[in-house]
């Protein structure tokens, strides 16, 4: 089943008691495999699917340390990234965000605590909340060895603690190609905070993300 913009409808009650639980839980546990922070300041990137990508987008940039986030799609070909194509589940694409970071300023390894912690549930096989299909699958599309490394280890780490009810289902697959979406899908949820999806499936992320990452958590607005 997917949803478009029009049609994308919220399930409420049980829904609405799940995302307000998930805000209040305690952080998970830190990755005990990370890197330090880089000496110098630069850029590198990492990509990163769980669910639909307005609220994963709305987690990262306001994250400390992230530069920019840029709404895509991952996991199939050039000719099938688009959004209609996309959500007919035949594209191999995942809804995908696209994080430029800093790494003397953030690690990898802190971008997936937030990742595990408050963008999506890693446990949910091919669907998010009311999203369901592979294009809403969790996966982190690894850039180099290192993420790759790093990704592994730390799921392995959460499942070896029970950190979460279910094993987690998380691929870990290397990126071919990331793919913009279109304008409107940019910011979504910024621009559009009284939407009753926004307001139930991605506000809680936010407000997760605040209240568990106080040292992390930054006020966002679009640069024009």
């Amino acid at each position: 089943m997917s949803f478009s913009i029009v049609s994308r409808t919220v399930a409420t009650g049980i829904l609405l008691t799940a995302f307000a639980v998930a805000a209040a839980s305690p952080p998970i546990p830190p990755p005990s495999t990370d890197v330090s922070l880089a000496s110098k300041p630069g850029k590198e990137t990492a990509v990163f699917a769980g669910g639909c990508f307005w609220g994963v987008q709305s987690v990262f940039q306001r994250v400390k340390g992230v530069l920019s986030t840029t709404a895509g799609y991952s996991g199939g070909s050039a000719k099938t990234a688009t959004y209609e194509q996309v959500v007919t589940e035949t594209t191999g694409h995942a809804e995908s965000v696209e994080v430029t970071f800093d790494p003397s300023r953030i690690t990898y390894g802190q971008l997936l605590r937030i990742y595990f912690s408050v963008a999506h549930d890693p446990t949910e096989l091919n669907r998010q909340g009311p999203d369901v299909g592979t294009s809403y699958r969790s996966a982190i599309f690894y850039a180099n060895e290192e993420q790759m490394r790093l990704a592994k280890a730390y799921i392995a780490q959460l499942d070896r603690q029970k950190v979460f009810p279910k094993p987690i289902v998380t691929e870990v697959t290397p990126l071919k190609a990331f793919y913009r979406a279109e304008d409107y899908h940019q910011d979504y949820a910024y621009h559009n905070p009284d939407n009753p999806y926004i307001q139930v499936c991605d506000r809680p992320k936010i407000e997760a993300l605040k209240q568990q990452f106080p040292e992390l958590f930054v006020e966002y607005k679009p640069k024009k």
